[in-house]
C-alpha cells in the first residue's frame, strides 16, 4: 500500500500567513513581498510532508483565505460590482471576502457558511445572469509547478464542480444547465493544462455527495462527470469527507474515476458499501486516519477495518484535509503521559507510515506500543456525575411558566423602548488589552493591577454604550481570551494547547481546548467581572456566558463517551454559573450557542435522533431553573439556520440573534413562515469585514427586517461579537446603529 493526505494546513506552525496576511492588510508589505511569503511557506509544508515518508503529496490546497473562493476566481465568478472597480486581482480577491471601503468603492463580503459540520468557514460564491464562466486563473497551475521546480510531484486539488455548483448563489434567472455546460468547460480546460504540464493526477473534492441527494441530483452529478471524464487526460481521484455516499455509491463506482477516496470515520456506512463490491480497476483512497479530532488512531481497529475492506488497490488517508487540526504536538508542553494520547497533523503523517509498515508486517513494535496506549486508564472517572444524568427526566428540561407568561412580565420589568438596541457581547481585544492579560498570566503583574486595568476597560466601554444610547449594555468580555477557552479553563476535565491553533476563516485562527476527562465547575467563572459591571450603571449589562452546545464542538471532545454525555456535563457546569449570575442580580443572561448547527448530522434523516434530541435539551437544561423574570438571550452565528428553525424555537430562549446580514437578512422569511415564537435580533450590520456600514445603510435593513418580523419581537445588534475589530470602527459602526433606530423610532 501506500500513504497520502487530502490536504494540510496552511496558517503555518507558528500561525505565519495570519500574521503576514495581515500585514498586508495593514499595508506594512506590498502584494509582491506577500506572494513570495505564501511561496516559501509551500515549499516548507511540500517538504515537510515529503520528509514524512508519505508517498503522494496534494498541491494548491494552500490559500490566502479560503480555497472554494479560490476555485470561484480561477473559474471567473466574480461579481459585476466588484469586476468593474479599479483594484487588483489579489485586492479583488480580498474584497470579496473581507468587504472593501476606500476610494475607488464600497464593496460587501460575500456571505460566509460554516464548511459542512465543521468550524471552519468559506466564502459563498455568486453566479450572475451575467457571469463568464471560463478558465482565467493560474493558482492551482502555478503551485503545481513550484512544487515540480522543487523534484515534489504532486497531486493538485480543487473543488468539485458539483460541490461549487451547490455551495454557490445562483442569482434569479441563471441558467443552471448553462452553469454545468460552461463548468465542464472550465474543468476540462484545467485537466488539459495540467496534464501540459506533466501532472498524472487531479483530486475534485466533492463533499456535497455526503448530503441526502435526490434523484434529479444525482443524475446531475451522473450528467456532470459523464461529460467530464468522456476525454480521459488525466487520472481524476474523486475525493469524499465528513460522511457517507450511501446515495450514490454505485453510481460513483460505475463513472471511469481512478481513484475514489471515501471517509471511514465519519462515513460508517461506507464499510458495508465496499464490501458488497469495489471495481478492481480503480483505487480506493481509505480515510482511516481522523483528520478532524486530535486523538491517537486506534492501529488494531484500523488494521481490522481495513482487512475487512479487502479492496485490492488501497491508498491510506486521511478522513478530511488536515486543516481542522492543530500543526503539530511537538510544541507543547504536556507531560509525556498525556502528550502520547494525541496526534496533531505532522503526527497524522507518522500514522499514516506506521498503519502502512505494519499491513507490510515491518511495524510489530509500533502496533504493541499503541495497543498498549488503548489499556490505560487516563483518568479517574466522576461517578456522581454520571449517575446524575442518568437520573435527568422531561422536568429538567422544562422552564416554566410557558414563553408566552414570561414575556409579559418582562416586557414590564425592563421597559425597553421598541427596537431594543445591544451588542453581542465582546468589544475590541486591543494589543493593549492581549499583552495585559498575558503579563497576568506570566505573573509580571499582580492581581490588583490586572484587576485595576479589566475594571478601567469595562468603565470606558460603559461609559461609550451609555454616551451613544444603547439600551441594553454588556462589559465587553475584555478578561477573556476565547469563549470556549476561558470557560474550560475554570472547569475541570479540560486541557490547554499552548499553540494548538486551527484555521476558523481567513486570518481567524480558534485554539480549541482538548476535552480530557469529566467536566465540572469548581468555582464561579463570570460573575466577578458581571457584578462589578452591573454595579457601575443603572442601565442593564447583560452577564455573558457560552452554551454546553458550542463550548463542546468548539473543543476537541472524547472519543470515550457519547457527545450526548459530554455536553450534559457541560450542561450542569453551565447551568450552575447561570444560577449564580441570577443570584447576584444579573437580570439578563446570554447564553450563546454560535455552534449549534457545527454537529447537525450532514443528512436531515439523522437531524434529531444524532443530534437535535439531545443537543436542544442540553441548551433547555441550562436554563431551566431561572425566574420568569430573568430574560435568557442566546446567539447563532454563521451557519444556515433556515431549516432547524422549529428546533431553534424549541430550546425556549427569550431572545435569540443570528447572523443575518451577510446573509442578505435570508433568515426572516422562514422565520415568518414558522410563526417563530422567540424574540429576535437578526445582525444589521457585517462584524467580519473591517467597513463602516452608513445610518443610511443600516436604516434600511431595519426597514427590511420590520416587513417580516413584528415590531415588538425585534432587538437590533451587529451580527455578532466584536473582539476582532478595532475600536474606531467599532465605535462608528455602533453609533450608526443607534442613530438608525433613533431615526426609525421618530416615524413610528
Amino acid at each position: 500500500m501506500t500513504t497520502t493526505i487530502i490536504g494540510f494546513p496552511r496558517i503555518g506552525e507558528q500561525r505565519e500567513l495570519k500574521y503576514t496576511t495581515e500585514k498586508y492588510f495593514r499595508h506594512e508589505m506590498n502584494a509582491e513581498e506577500l506572494e513570495a511569503f505564501g511561496k516559501s511557506l509551500r515549499q516548507k509544508h511540500w517538504n515537510l510532508i515529503k520528509d514524512s515518508g508519505v508517498d503522494t503529496i496534494p498541491s494548491n490546497d494552500f490559500s490566502f483565505y479560503d480555497t472554494t473562493l479560490d476555485t470561484a476566481f480561477l473559474l471567473n465568478l466574480v461579481p459585476k460590482d466588484l469586476a468593474t472597480i479599479e483594484l487588483s486581482d489579489l485586492d479583488k480577491y480580498f474584497a470579496l471576502a473581507r468587504g472593501y471601503q476606500g476610494e475607488k468603492g464600497d464593496i460587501k463580503a460575500r456571505p460566509m457558511k460554516k464548511w459542512f459540520n465543521t468550524n471552519y468557514h468559506y466564502i459563498v460564491p455568486k453566479i450572475e445572469l451575467n457571469t463568464d464562466i471560463q478558465l482565467v486563473g493560474t493558482k492551482i497551475f502555478d503551485e503545481y509547478v513550484e512544487a515540480k521546480e522543487l523534484g515534489i510531484e504532486t497531486r493538485p486539488v480543487i473543488l468539485g464542480p458539483y460541490s461549487l455548483l451547490h455551495l454557490s448563489e445562483l442569482d434569479e434567472g441563471v441558467n443552471r444547465q448553462a452553469v454545468i455546460e460552461a463548468f465542464v468547460v472550465a474543468y476540462k480546460a484545467v485537466f488539459t493544462r495540467l496534464t501540459t504540464l506533466g501532472a498524472e493526477w487531479i483530486q475534485l473534492d466533492e463533499p456535497a455527495l455526503v448530503k441526502d441527494l435526490t434523484s434529479d441530483e444525482i443524475a446531475e452529478f451522473e450528467g456532470i462527470y459523464q461529460s467530464l471524464l468522456a476525454d480521459e487526460t488525466i487520472k481524476v481521484l474523486l475525493q469524499t469527507y465528513f460522511g457517507d455516499v450511501r446515495d450514490i455509491y454505485e453510481t460513483l463506482i460505475a463513472l471511469p474515476f481512478a481513484g475514489i477516496g471515501l471517509d471511514f470515520i465519519e462515513g460508517i456506512q461506507n464499510k458495508a458499501f465496499v464490501q458488497k463490491g469495489f471495481p478492481k480497476d480503480k483505487i480506493l483512497v481509505a480515510g482511516v486516519v481522523n483528520g478532524k479530532n486530535i486523538w491517537r488512531n486506534n492501529y488494531q481497529t484500523t488494521l481490522d477495518l481495513l482487512t475487512e475492506l479487502d479492496v485490492e488497490n488501497v491508498v491510506l488517508s486521511t478522513s478530511c484535509s488536515l486543516l481542522h487540526v492543530p500543526f503539530t504536538t511537538e510544541n507543547e508542553t504536556f507531560p509525556a503521559e498525556i502528550k502520547e494520547h494525541f496526534s496533531f497533523a505532522k503526527e497524522k503523517l507518522t500514522e499514516l507510515l506506521e498503519l502502512n509498515a505494519i499491513l507490510a508486517g515491518n511495524g510489530q513494535n509500533e502496533l504493541t506500543a499503541n495497543q498498549a496506549l488503548f489499556t490505560k486508564e487516563r483518568f479517574v472517572k466522576n461517578k456522581a456525575l454520571s449517575q446524575k444524568i442518568a437520573n435527568l427526566t422531561e422536568q429538567d428540561f422544562t422552564r416554566t411558566p410557558a414563553f408566552a407568561e414570561r414575556e409579559v412580565l418582562q416586557k414590564a420589568q425592563f421597559n425597553l423602548p421598541v427596537l431594543p438596541t445591544t451588542t453581542i457581547g465582546s468589544f475590541p481585544q486591543t494589543k493593549e488589552v492581549k499583552q495585559t492579560r498575558a503579563k497576568f498570566t506570566r505573573q509580571e503583574i499582580t492581581q490588583e493591577a490586572y484587576d485595576n486595568y479589566i475594571a478601567a476597560q469595562i468603565d470606558d466601554w460603559l461609559a461609550w454604550q451609555t454616551s451613544i444610547d444603547l439600551d441594553v449594555l454588556v462589559h465587553g468580555e475584555f478578561e477573556r481570551n476565547d469563549m470556549v477557552e476561558y470557560f474550560g479553563q475554570n472547569l475541570s476535565g479540560y486541557l490547554f494547547s499552548q499553540n494548538g491553533w486551527v484555521q476558523s476563516y481567513g486570518t481567524r485562527g480558534v485554539k480549541p481546548p482538548i476535552i480530557w476527562g469529566d467536566v465540572v465547575r469548581e468555582q464561579a467563572i463570570t460573575v466577578k467581572w458581571s457584578k462589578y459591571a452591573q454595579s457601575q450603571t443603572d442601565k442593564i449589562v447583560k452577564g455573558m456566558l457560552t452554551g454546553p452546545v458550542t463550548i463542546l464542538n468548539w473543543s476537541f471532545p472524547r472519543e470515550d463517551i457519547s457527545l450526548r454525555e459530554s455536553t450534559l456535563q457541560i450542561a450542569f457546569a453551565i447551568q450552575e454559573e447561570v444560577l449564580d449570575l441570577e443570584a447576584n442580580g444579573i437580570q439578563m443572561i446570554q447564553i450563546d450557542e454560535a455552534a449549534l448547527r457545527e454537529k447537525l448530522p450532514l443528512r436531515k434523516t439523522d437531524w434529531y435522533e444524532e443530534y437535535l434530541e439531545w443537543a436542544i435539551p442540553a441548551f433547555r437544561l441550562v436554563h431551566n431553573k431561572v425566574q420568569a423574570k430573568t430574560q435568557i438571550h442566546t446567539h447563532m452565528c454563521y451557519s444556515e439556520f433556515t431549516d432547524i428553525i422549529s428546533a431553534i424555537d424549541q430550546m425556549d430562549a427569550d431572545v435569540i440573534s443570528f447572523e443575518a446580514s451577510r446573509s442578505n437578512l435570508a433568515i426572516l422569511d422562514e422565520l415568518q413562515r414558522q410563526n417563530f415564537k422567540t424574540q429576535v435580533g437578526p445582525g444589521v450590520y457585517d462584524i467580519h469585514s473591517p467597513r463602516v456600514p452608513s445610518v443610511e445603510e443600516i436604516t434600511q435593513t431595519i426597514e427590511t427586517i420590520l416587513t417580516k418580523v413584528p415590531l415588538e419581537k425585534v432587538w437590533i445588534n451587529p451580527d455578532c461579537g466584536l473582539k476582532t475589530r478595532g475600536v474606531p470602527e467599532t465605535r462608528a459602526s455602533l453609533a450608526n446603529m443607534t442613530e438608525a433606530v433613533k431615526e426609525i423610532r421618530k416615524g413610528l
